[in-house]
């Protein structure tokens, strides 16, 4: 049983194109009915317009085995006053959600993806936390990858506010155990038998979503077709018991021990 990552996993964090091997596995769990779920921490687009990307891009699964962070996120955060960062794509689709904004006086600060962050706004951030405002982060990312650059994810940005007001912060998508119980509970309609033990988590974030993983007992399998261009990059300064399980380039390699 498997728990996928999308990006720097299925697709490139460069093109969005399928990565060497990525259609194929998706293929082989479909034939060798092997039970599946693509968890992706997606916030630009809305759920279904995503994995209709996904569907164009010749991925060939049903929309019950794709889980995302804006699936959980009315769940987890009030839509009447939110101070939310991220891309452009990230705002608008909170708006279509439903979402009101609220820049003065918010009830949550709700964190997504976004290589462009600047001080002014780390500074209206802090002094909303400072007021009372909760802090929300749409996924605990480690790295960020675009254009060839790698900034600070979402988690780095949690921490660094976390360590600047001393509020603690609350996750919507991986690695969280909340996003990670759905995923269960979905993989569990494919097979009674689902449990975290018997589940592999596939990413491209060691840190983020394998760490995660491993700390419920799922088997954590690296690749490094995305956010890290060697595992020496980062799994020497990893806790030994954070550190993955097995390490690939990508999934055509992965393919090829299965």
């Amino acid at each position: 049983m498997y728990f996928i990552d999308v990006q720097g996993t299925l697709i490139s964090d460069e093109d969005k194109s399928p990565i060497s091997g990525s259609l194929e596995f998706i293929e082989k769990l479909n034939s060798e009915n092997i039970p599946y779920m693509v968890v992706t921490n997606n916030t630009k687009k809305a759920s279904l317009d995503f994995y209709n990307f996904l569907k164009q891009s010749g991925f060939n699964f049903s929309f019950d085995k794709y889980l995302d962070p804006l699936m959980l996120l009315e769940s987890r955060v009030e839509k009447d006053s939110v101070a939310a960062y991220g891309a452009k794509e990230f705002l608008e689709t909170l708006q279509k959600m439903g979402y009101k904004f609220n820049y003065e006086n918010p009830k949550t600060v709700l964190v997504a993806i976004k290589e462009d962050f600047n001080s002014e706004e780390f500074a209206q951030m802090i002094d909303f936390l400072l007021s009372g405002a909760k802090l929300v982060g749409m996924h605990e990312t480690s790295i960020y990858a675009k254009n060839s650059k790698r900034y600070p994810g979402v988690g780095a940005v949690l921490k660094l506010l976390e360590f600047a007001t001393s509020v603690s912060y609350d996750v919507v998508g991986k690695p969280s155990l909340a996003f990670y119980e759905e995923g269960l509970k979905r993989l569990q309609k494919q097979n009674s038998d689902a449990e975290y033990s018997k589940i592999t988590m596939i990413s491209d974030d060691v840190k983020g979503d394998l760490g995660g993983a491993k700390e419920l007992g799922m088997k954590s399998v690296f690749v490094t077709s995305g956010k890290y261009r060697t595992a020496d990059e980062i799994v020497p300064f990893l806790q030994e018991n954070l550190k993955p399980d097995e390490i690939y380039a990508n999934m055509a390699d992965i393919l090829k021990q299965m």
